[in-house]
């Protein structure tokens, strides 16, 4: 497992989303324990848009090597 991510990213369902839509994105994370209703249409854009997902095991875990104190449910490097 990667420790952290290094370079730029986003955070959240939002905002992934919004970067995706935009044309952004090279890598996006997302948690196994995210809310599959919230998550699944994050996981549709990335597979149209041709990103690269990558699971991790669980929000804390994402959070973490995202470098914040809190869990996070999906992740979006941009470079």
């Amino acid at each position: 497992m990667i420790d952290r991510l290094i370079g730029k990213k986003l955070i959240g369902i939002k905002q992934c989303a919004k970067a995706m839509k935009n044309g952004s994105g090279t890598t996006l994370y997302v948690a196994k324990d995210s809310d599959e209703r919230l998550i699944l249409p994050l996981i549709e854009l990335a597979t149209e848009k041709n990103i690269q997902i990558n699971y991790v095991d669980t929000m804390r875990d994402l959070g973490k090597m995202c470098s914040i104190e809190v869990g996070a449910t999906s992740a979006l490097m941009l470079e």
